[in-house]
């Protein structure tokens, strides 16, 4: 059966990333990998409430516009998460690509 989003924090709680702790010294402003770290947890609540307003709204319990945007809305967060991996890959992708 298909597990539930919450299965993503359960396997793996930092998500890839190190801790602040671990970042070293930063400037006053927020790092890069606190930015992202911050952004993926929002994404992964996102999706989390939005699996749930739709398990509430197939018992009966929770209206269906409320399940459309609920789900539309961890739809947007999936994608936009999504476009910033694939932009990743590609700046990966060209640095790999220079001749040193």
């Amino acid at each position: 059966m298909i597990e539930g989003v919450g299965a993503i924090r359960a396997q793996d709680p930092n998500l890839g990333l190190r801790s602040p702790q671990a970042a070293g010294p930063s400037s006053d402003g927020v790092s890069f990998e606190q930015a992202l770290g911050q952004a993926i947890g929002a994404a992964v609540n996102t999706l989390q409430t939005g699996e749930a307003i739709a398990i509430q709204g197939v018992e009966g319990a929770a209206s269906p516009m409320k399940v459309v945007e609920s789900v539309m809305e961890a739809q947007r967060s999936l994608q936009t998460i999504l476009a910033i991996r694939e932009k990743a890959v590609a700046a990966y992708q060209e640095i790999a690509r220079m001749t040193i």
